[in-house]
């Protein structure tokens, strides 16, 4: 039987999504953000508030990094979603990360984080739903770590992990359990 829980943001998983800009000091600024993600096979969209330093970086310089964040990294990630860059400028720098400047687009890549999207703002939308910002992907960097022997990402390697929404807490991504688009093919002859 289906229980009724009203209106709730739950999906899972929620991807747990570090974006970083440089603050107007040149200072790096990471966010940790679950409200985004890929709408397009070039296109990420973020839903943030517009008062967080990450928006008015992004405004400013127009573009961004999102990375994916390793469990290996999750305290560092979990603070980033904790400490506001409004209130602690060396926000970045006690997490003891490290940030090197993207060689496509104004924003820095954290070493650290076995994967990286660069990316551009393409549009800044203000709607009744808040602030969205759509970045087109300019390119994608990954540790060689996490690549298997034909140079694609593993996801187990990547040892990345998710949100919860149900009870705000964080999950290794566990094992391959099924093939896309061949796991229910045998249904299609039905």
């Amino acid at each position: 039987m289906l229980k009724d829980l009203g209106v709730k943001p739950y999906t899972f998983p929620m991807p747990v999504l570090m974006i970083s800009t440089y603050n107007e000091d040149g200072s790096v600024d990471v966010m940790n953000m679950a409200w985004g993600g890929v709408c397009a096979e070039n296109m990420v969209a973020l839903n943030i508030d517009e008062d967080h330093k990450t928006a008015d970086n992004i405004k400013r310089t127009g573009a961004f990094t999102l990375s994916i964040a390793d469990v290996d990294h999750i305290e560092a990630a979990d603070f980033f979603g904790i400490a506001s860059a409004n209130k602690m400028p060396d926000k970045f720098e006690r997490s003891r990360l490290h940030a090197v400047k993207s060689n496509k687009v104004n924003a820095p890549i954290v070493e650290e984080f076995p994967l990286t999207l660069e990316c551009k703002v393409a549009e800044c939308q203000h709607t009744v739903y808040g602030f969205r910002v759509l970045g087109e992907i300019i390119n994608v960097l990954a540790d060689e770590r996490t690549l298997d022997s034909s140079g694609r990402v593993d996801p187990v390697k990547l040892n990345a992990f998710v949100f919860d929404q149900f009870r705000s807490g964080y999950y290794a991504i566990g094992n391959k359990v099924g093939q896309a688009w061949q796991t229910g093919a045998k249904l299609m002859k039905r």
